[in-house]
């Protein structure tokens, strides 16, 4: 049996893709064309604060890479974000009072921007590590989407540490380009691929260092128009824990103590809440580690027993059970019929349009 989904709208903020028009005009192709092509409503650009799902965004981001020729063009969209590119939530974080405030407020706050993704802070034996995971399923190009997120991240990091941050690793949770100079260049860091998550690893050093140029004022006036926002638009219960379940579940710290303690709570009390909501640990749980599973065995080259290990399962051969009940097929055939599927998708993607005669 499938694992408990969330239904909430997976979508994006425009303001976070609003590159993707002149960057299709610098590689040479027609903006104009290739979101007609993708379906994209022709004014859907024109405001930041208009929002595109998940899966239409993906399939954007597929036509532009096989139109322009670029592997990397998520990469490139990124590159030109910061944290002016999430609104509120990017605005918020950057007058906090330090680096740690400002990382937390935008895994806490970053649904007001993307829906269909949780950004995660874990902090281990000394290292920090700033995650990207992709939870809604069936996304075309999420790798793409993937990379521009960690660009941004590190964009986002270079403002808040100075210029002389670096992370001591950059996670990619996909397959090596055959080009990776572009990352290489970019990042300026010891790159990962196929990684058990997306992410920026650095020396929770950093984590100390206050914030020049932070305003406490309008900080506060800031907080207050987010906690507006949660009154209206707060996701409940079910949802925070979900938030922090990534993290936890690939360090091994998904067990009920230790997800109450990032509530300040006793088990009982996370577990009579996630009750009263119609959930429980283990369902979102099992999300969160079929989602992780999803994208590994999409995106990566991981072996099924690699994949069991990063989710701690005893063996690859009750990784595959579980996997199984959730998605009706073993991991190594769902892998094939979604690598099948998505060349299919990409040479219908490169097909010429009609035009008369």
């Amino acid at each position: 049996m499938m694992p408990q989904q969330h239904r909430a709208e997976s979508a994006l903020r425009i303001g976070g893709v609003a590159p993707i028009p002149a960057l299709l005009r610098e590689l040479g192709c027609d903006p104009h064309e290739v979101r007609d092509q993708a379906g994209v409503d022709p004014t859907l650009f024109d405001y930041p604060e208009n929002r595109i799902s998940f899966a239409r965004l993906g399939e954007l981001l597929t036509l532009c890479v096989a139109r322009t020729g670029c592997q990397h063009f998520g990469l490139l969209v990124g590159q030109r974000g910061s944290a002016s590119s999430l609104g509120l939530v990017g605005f918020l974080a950057l007058h906090s009072p330090n680096v740690e405030s400002a990382l937390r407020t935008l895994v806490r706050y970053l649904h007001h921007h993307d829906r269909g993704a949780i950004p995660t802070l874990a902090i281990v034996d000394g290292a920090a590590t700033l995650g990207y995971a992709i939870y809604q399923p069936r996304v075309a190009a999420s790798e793409q989407i993937a990379d521009g997120a960690l660009a941004v991240g590190c964009n986002i990091m270079r403002r808040l540490c100075g210029r002389e941050w670096q992370a001591s690793e950059v996670l990619l949770a996909h397959r090596m380009p055959r080009d990776i100079a572009p990352y290489r260049r970019f990042f300026r860091s010891p790159l990962r691929f196929d990684a058990e998550q997306n992410g920026l690893v650095f020396s929770t050093e950093w984590l100390k260092k206050p914030l020049s140029g932070a305003d406490p004022e309008l900080h506060r006036l800031l907080q207050k128009q987010i906690d507006s926002l949660e009154a209206r638009y707060g996701s409940d219960f079910p949802i925070q824990v979900r938030r922090v379940l990534h993290g936890a579940v690939l360090t091994g710290r998904a067990r009920a103590p230790d997800v109450a303690a990032l509530f300040s709570m006793h088990s009982r009390t996370l577990n009579r809440r996630l009750q009263a909501a119609g959930s429980s640990l283990r369902q979102l749980t099992d999300a969160c580690r079929y989602e992780i599973a999803r994208q590994m065995l999409a995106d990566s080259g991981m072996t099924v027993s690699e994949i069991a290990a990063a989710l701690n399962y005893a063996d690859a051969s009750a990784f595959s059970r579980a996997f199984a009940r959730w998605s009706g097929k073993p991991p190594g055939r769902w892998r094939t019929e979604r690598q099948m599927g998505a060349t299919m998708h990409v040479f219908g993607s490169c097909r010429p349009t009609d035009t008369a005669d």
